[in-house]
């Protein structure tokens, strides 16, 4: 209550070092045991005002000198923290002192805000004196505020699941696969369980799953729906399907008129909040400036404006990115942390994997923190996997250990000479450029948690002395450190050596064991894909209960529509590529003159395409080309799908998992055909060596878990940008011979038709 009512001033977000939980709560067990033996702890007080009830539980009473306390632990020199901060303890303290004066009949109090320094173990108290009648005011004042406000969100809740109750689709009639799709997450949903569904693209997935979500959310009392999404695209579909579900509706501004005159007309807001979660880089208006109010105007007042811009904002359904902005800037709010604020108070959140299964989500956190009862809805859910590997993975290399050396004041200097030195230990004993060991050594650890504890107290004492490199690697080494916390199994820690220098990685192998917790925050989860087989391989590595539901839904296209053909008398493997490449060049130059037209050729890297396509452009300079490159930007990813159109004709090199081998939309004349020169395993190597015994430990499948299935995953979404529409006609060559293998062949979707050459 008190953070929405009591917040005022500046935002200030510049990084200062603050104690974890595990040191909060240790402070208070310090401060509470200096107490007398008649000071009573972890006071329960309870209170109400009109429909509101307010809990707390305060830190500490002293009967004998009627002094109630609340403890605050922190880093460094108190006076730097902000005044709103401090201001908001004290109305949190206010409350609880009033609580207590109803609850035990008092008529004053004294109370004392304990600030716990956790390194020097000084404790500094402010101390107030107030009048029971003072703190009651103090108390009504914010419960007013608040519960003027909950009354409000009472009422648009009711509105909301009125207006779900009675939604209906906004087209004439769910696709064939579609409503198989709707069904089944609207079975999960009101069975509060998980769901995994296999859907082809073109059967409109998105708005296939949101549709039954909402309309059982009213029935499973659900606070919120997350729709997560692994690119910008998919944000856009959700936005645009909720804009199809809940369209705002212009209706008379008054309901009389002077006859014969003009009814002017106002929209109508559907009762339906839609977020759109963007990241900071995105949002910012001021780059390179800090979140602070000498920095930003945006931040100055930033918690005196934000009432009136989150109050204007709710007015508005759909929240987009721009909706947001234009608020934010007509009330001078960072468009940012406005939206922030916002996914407190909206139904639909729209955002990033990473808003709800990283380490610090914000989605998360706000779901455990205010109970949320969430719906999940996972879209391109094969994607997952790869993100959340990198979630729980951390690395540290001596580049990163070196800058930070660089320009560190004398006594952090020491101390990451000492982190140098063990991890010299490390590299010492190792023969191998790549080696796996058993377990972290403590030493390297010990060394590392000092260093970034220096590095803190050093930041809490005057932040400024610490430089960019300093910083970049003060949080490495906190990931680092963290994650070093949580390792087993379902990880590897590796060192790879090169020369005199040596690159550390925590590397997780399995996210299960993390995303369960992720998962079971949620009533209910659909994750979904057009590639989400074996089952097993998804529901065990995404950590998803054994009790999870499958579904592969009947695609909308038939096998008239694709013709798939195996070409086996040409091999991709990287022994015998050189090989490959004039037998490649010569099908694709036969097939796009048999049937000209805009293809896509994939291939299994930069070298193997480049190798292709200089022979292929010598020998047909006739038949137009184009190439993916390294690191493309974003203008460049967009020329090179500019290139086809319907009256166009020529084919378009790119590489298999890179950006234009899924999710991307070519319909019709636009794309007609594309050409597979490889199975997409991955590389073998010495890391998905070591990958492939620990999974083949941990689930007995090691070669189809780190190799087959995640290769074939990117054929089949590859192969999925030629058939988009039930209209739409095609080719598929997949171009070795290691397709002929029955158990490759079975991978393949159903609805293909696989001829050989």
């Amino acid at each position: 209550m008190c953070e929405f009512t009591a917040k005022s001033g500046d935002l200030s977000v510049r990084f200062t070092p603050v104690p974890t939980a595990q040191q909060g709560i240790a402070g208070h067990h310090i401060l509470a045991a200096r107490r007398g033996a008649d000071y009573q702890r972890e006071i329960a007080l309870t209170g109400r005002y009109g429909a509101l009830i307010v809990r707390g539980r305060a830190d500490g009473y002293d009967p004998e000198r009627q002094v109630l306390e609340e403890f605050k632990t922190h880093r460094g020199d108190l006076s730097r923290m902000p005044a709103n901060q401090r201001g908001l303890h004290w109305a949190q303290l206010k409350i609880y002192g009033a609580l207590l004066c109803v609850e035990r009949s008092l008529t004053e109090l004294d109370l004392a805000l304990v600030y716990f320094d956790i390194k020097s173990e000084e404790e500094t108290a402010l101390a107030e004196h107030y009048t029971a009648a003072e703190l009651q005011s103090h108390f009504e004042d914010h419960c007013r505020r608040f519960l003027d406000w909950a009354m409000c969100e009472m009422a648009h809740r009711a509105r909301r699941d009125e207006f779900l109750v009675a939604l209906t689709f906004p087209h004439e009639a769910l696709r064939a696969g579609q409503r198989q799709m709707a069904e089944a997450v609207y079975r999960a949903a009101v069975g509060g369980r998980a769901l995994m569904a296999q859907a082809p693209t073109g059967i409109g997935k998105t708005i296939g799953t949101l549709f039954p979500l909402l309309k059982a959310a009213p029935k499973q009392k659900l606070d919120k729906v997350f729709f997560l999404v692994a690119k910008t695209s998919g944000r856009m579909l959700a936005l645009d399907a909720v804009r199809q579900l809940a369209p705002a509706q212009l209706a008379p501004a008054q309901s009389e008129c002077d006859a014969g005159a003009e009814v002017p007309l106002r929209t109508l807001e559907p009762p339906l909040r839609t977020l759109e979660m963007v990241a900071k880089e995105s949002a910012c208006e001021y780059p390179g400036r800090a979140c602070e109010a000498a920095s930003c105007p945006l931040a100055r007042g930033f918690y005196d404006r934000l009432a009136s811009a989150r109050a204007q904002a709710l007015e508005s359904a759909m929240l987009d990115r721009e909706g947001v902005r234009r608020v934010a800037l007509e009330h001078q709010v960072c468009p940012y942390y406005l939206t922030q604020e916002l996914a407190r108070w909206c139904d639909v959140l729209v955002g990033d994997y990473n808003y709800f299964f990283d380490t610090s989500a914000i989605l998360h956190a706000l779901t455990a923190q205010n109970q949320w009862r969430v719906g999940l809805l996972v879209d391109e859910a094969h994607n997952l996997l790869t993100r959340a590997r990198d979630m729980y993975s951390a690395t540290l290399d001596p580049a990163g250990l070196e800058a930070a050396h660089t320009g560190a004041p004398a006594a952090i200097k020491a101390q990451l000479r000492d982190v140098q030195r063990a991890w010299r230990a490390i590299h010492g004993v190792q023969i191998e450029d790549y080696a796996v060991h058993a377990e972290i050594p403590v030493a390297f650890i010990a060394a590392l948690q000092r260093a970034t504890t220096l590095i803190a107290d050093d930041m809490a004492v005057d932040p400024a002395t610490v430089n960019e490199p300093l910083l970049r690697f003060y949080f490495d080494a906190i990931h680092f450190c963290r994650t070093a916390e949580e390792f087993g199994s379902h990880s590897l820690f590796d060192v790879t050596q090169a020369g005199a220098d040596s690159t550390m990685c925590i590397r997780n192998v399995n996210p299960g064991p993390f995303l369960s917790a992720r998962f079971g925050a949620c009533v209910t989860s659909t994750l979904f894909s057009a590639t989400l087989a074996p089952q097993a391989y998804y529901r065990q590595l995404l950590g998803l209960p054994d009790n999870t539901e499958w579904i592969n839904v009947d695609s909308p296209f038939h096998e008239r529509q694709l013709h798939v053909r195996v070409e086996p008398r040409i091999s991709t493997r990287y022994r015998d590529r050189p090989d490959s490449v004039a037998p490649i060049v010569e099908l694709m130059a036969q097939q796009y003159r048999a049937e000209p037209g805009n293809y896509l050729a994939f291939f299994s890297s930069f070298d193997y395409l480049q190798a292709v396509l200089r022979v292929f452009g010598a020998r047909h300079p006739d038949i137009m080309t184009w190439e993916q490159v390294r690191g493309m930007a974003g203008a460049d990813r967009n020329a090179f799908l500019a290139r086809f159109t319907t009256h166009s004709r020529g084919i378009g090199f790119a590489v298999l998992g890179g950006a234009f081998a899924e999710g991307i939309d070519l319909p019709g004349e636009r794309l007609i055909g594309a050409f597979i020169a490889t199975l997409g395993l991955p590389q073998v190597n010495d890391v998905n060596a070591e990958i492939e015994r620990r999974l083949e430990t941990l689930f007995g499948s090691g070669y189809e878990y780190t190799y087959l299935y995640p290769g074939l995953q990117k054929v089949i979404q590859a192969a999925g940008r030629v058939i988009r529409t039930t209209s739409d006609r095609g080719t598929v060559f997949l171009i070795d011979d290691r397709y002929m293998g029955a158990q490759v062949r079975a991978l393949l979707p159903e609805w293909w038709r696989v001829q050989c050459n």
